[in-house]
C-alpha cells in the first residue's frame, strides 16, 4: 500500500478518490512499562517503556487504516495524519488515531 502523508504520490496520479480510512487503536502500559515508566518519572529522563508501547500503537493504527483502505478498493492512502490522546487519567490509556484519504492510483 502506497501511502504519503502529502496529498500526491511523486510518480503516480490519482485516478480514485475512495474516501476517508482511519485506524484507532486503544492502549495502556503493561504493569512492566507502567512500574518503569513510574521509576523514569521520578529520576527522569526518557521513558523508554512508553515511547515504544506508543510507536507500537501507531503502527496497528497506521495497519487498520491501510485494511480499510484496501478493503474500499484503494492501493493507495494520501494525506496521512495522526492524533493522540489520553482515555483514562488512572490508567494512562492513549487513544492513536491515524487517518487519511483511500486512493486509487496510475503510475505515470
Amino acid at each position: 500500500m502506497l501511502s504519503s502523508t502529502t496529498f500526491d504520490i511523486p510518480g503516480y496520479e490519482i485516478t480514485e478518490h475512495r474516501g476517508l480510512v482511519r485506524g484507532v487503536i486503544v492502549r495502556s502500559p503493561t504493569i512492566s512499562q507502567g512500574l518503569m515508566g513510574g521509576l523514569k518519572n521520578i529520576i527522569g529522563g526518557q521513558i523508554g517503556a512508553y515511547a515504544k508501547m506508543c510507536e507500537q500503537t501507531r503502527a496497528e493504527a497506521y495497519e487498520d487504516m491501510a485494511q480499510h483502505a484496501q478493503a474500499l478498493g484503494a492501493n493507495a492512502i494520501v494525506g496521512i495524519r495522526y492524533d493522540a490522546s489520553s482515555v483514562e487519567s488512572k490508567s494512562a490509556a492513549v487513544e492513536v488515531l491515524c487517518y487519511g484519504t483511500a486512493v486509487v492510483v496510475r503510475k505515470k
